[in-house]
């Protein structure tokens, strides 16, 4: 199960989709762009491979999905003005201590963030195992916290 917060036209989702992802829960809070990604999951014949709820993911992260299913995979992609800031407290921070619990034992969340900012090496029990920079910029790929870490 495939997570895309922020989704937007649902372009991660869709790609997920696309490469044999069971099901992918997208959260987004625009109702004008919802419709243009209800559009999109349509024409890719996704409708029902997919939810799409209209919510604020700093505020909620991403519901358990459908059979109280956690998620394998999370995409996290905020508009850039909003992760300037990815310390203790910010809106970054608090979405990212919500999602150990929505997340699978293995699964994993990638952020991407504006080049400049340098997400902290752990948030609650997510732990950064990867950071790359493209152009303007960087994704940074988290799990949950082993035992003996």
């Amino acid at each position: 199960m495939v997570a895309d917060l922020f989704s937007g036209i649902g372009s991660l989702g869709i790609e997920a989709l696309s490469r044999g992802a069971e099901f992918v829960t997208f959260v987004e809070k625009d109702p004008a762009v919802i419709s243009i990604l209800k559009a999109n999951i349509g024409k890719a014949s996704f409708v029902k491979k997919s939810k799409v709820i209209r919510a604020n993911a700093f505020k909620v992260g991403v519901p358990v999905g459908f059979d109280g299913k956690q998620y394998d995979l999370v995409f996290v992609d905020p508009p850039y003005s909003l992760t300037n800031d990815a310390g203790e407290g910010s809106l970054l921070s608090r979405l990212l201590t919500l999602l150990p619990e929505q997340l699978a034992p293995e699964g994993i969340v990638v952020v991407r963030t504006y080049k400049r900012t340098e997400l902290l090496d752990r948030y609650a029990q997510l732990v950064v195992i990867e950071r790359r920079k493209w152009g303007n910029m960087t994704i940074t790929i988290l799990r949950n916290r082993t035992d003996d870490e």
